[in-house]
């Protein structure tokens, strides 16, 4: 059966999608691993590249740092508030995680159904604005 012009790609949409489930893994499965992907597949862009897959790419990557910065944020928190033996460390974390990371990720899952459905997708208060 062909193909319908319901189910053509839309240009980027693929691209789009495999940057939000590497935005995903990171926060998710394998931190660092696929941000260093997400990284490298940023860094090698053709230039080119259709505007829904590079808004991603770029949401993606601002996310993942700022996720990064978070994180890092949190474990300052922990250090000055007596470190990580200290009874207050769970309080910090659990709000962290139920805060902070729930989130980022809930957003992500959310910019992951915009690329697939090849709409473009701006993270509130930590994406860039695309073009």
């Amino acid at each position: 059966m062909p193909a319908s012009e319901d189910s053509a790609e839309i240009p980027g949409q693929s691209l789009a999608a495999w940057a939000e489930a590497l935005y995903l893994s990171n926060l998710l499965i394998a931190p660092g691993l696929a941000f260093a992907a997400l990284l490298w597949l940023y860094l090698k862009r053709p230039a080119d590249m259709p505007a829904l897959a590079l808004c991603h790419l770029r949401q993606t990557i601002s996310a993942s740092l700022w996720a990064g910065a978070l994180l890092v944020i949190a474990n300052i928190a922990i250090i000055l508030l007596g470190g990580y033996s200290a009874p207050n460390t769970w309080v910090i974390v659990i709000l962290y995680f139920t805060t902070c990371h729930s989130t980022l990720v809930l957003l992500g899952v959310l910019g992951l159904a915009k690329a697939m459905a090849g709409q473009k997708y701006v993270f509130p208060l930590v994406g860039r604005p695309c073009d």
